[in-house]
């Protein structure tokens, strides 16, 4: 599927079923979605832009690969959220990642992609637009979440405004139409529902710190459906991002105690 398409179609779905849950409560469900402008440009920002850059991502690099450099964004999280607390097992923590990834990028042994560069630097792009849109989003805790079926429509308008002015569309077949409702009402729809009210309720550093496992899982999930090989390569990837990631939580933490 072309990754705006599936952009257009995930969030499309995302959207009908939310604003579908606020319409049942009435007047004043609808009346959650007013809410303050910088709150919907951050939203909408974060959710676009993290999401053309990973479908391009894993459309132009080797899945698993550019699925770990996206998933740099637990360790950029902790980092921002540090602000003046910064302390030298961040920046060791950092620097591990940092290898993670060079080591990923450099190697040819997770599995082919049709312009690898441009989808590491995409999958690059990612972990930056997340984490910064989960830090900045604390700024707005005010903003209820059920905001985020209106911004889900937003998202899904701009990326098939885009789809059409630069892909071919592609009809989905039954079996992508399955995926694409899944789709649509988790990882897209209520999983973002949830983030949203984490990011501006919950302690940022330490969901940082949960997320870290999500790079481990999203690989083993590709090794397991075939889509990247278990190399020796991966593996050492995986290890010193997720290595780098605990170590920076370990310092968050001692610097609360």
């Amino acid at each position: 599927m072309p990754p705006l398409e599936l952009m257009a179609l995930t969030f499309g779905i995302a959207f009908v079923a939310g604003t579908a849950l606020l319409a049942a409560r009435g007047a004043g469900g609808l009346a959650a979605l007013r809410q303050p402008l910088g709150a919907w440009a951050l939203s909408f920002c974060g959710l676009f832009f993290y999401h053309a850059l990973y479908f391009l991502a894993l459309q132009s690099a080797p899945p698993a690969g550019a699925s770990l450099v996206a998933y740099l964004w637990p360790l950029l999280i902790v980092l921002f959220s540090a602000g003046a607390g910064l302390r030298w097992p961040h920046l060791a923590g950092a620097a591990l990642g940092l290898l993670g990834t060079v080591l990923l990028v450099r190697g040819g042994a997770v599995g082919a992609g049709p312009a690898p560069a441009l989808g590491y630097a995409a999958a690059l792009g990612c972990a930056f637009v997340w984490s910064g849109y989960s830090v900045l989003n604390r700024r707005f805790a005010r903003a209820g979440s059920a905001m985020m079926a209106g911004v889900c429509g937003l998202v899904s308008l701009a990326a098939l405004l885009a789809h059409f002015a630069l892909e071919p569309p592609v009809w989905p077949a039954p079996a992508q139409w399955a995926a694409i409702l899944g789709l649509g009402l988790g990882p897209v729809g209520l999983a973002f529902y949830a983030w949203d009210h984490a990011t501006k309720h919950g302690n940022v550093p330490v969901l940082g710190s949960l997320s870290y496992l999500a790079p481990l899982l999203s690989t083993v999930l590709l090794v397991a459906a075939g889509r990247a090989p278990a190399s020796p390569r991966l593996v050492a990837s995986a290890g010193l991002i997720i290595g780098g990631a605990a170590l920076a939580t370990l310092a968050g933490r001692r610097g609360r105690d």
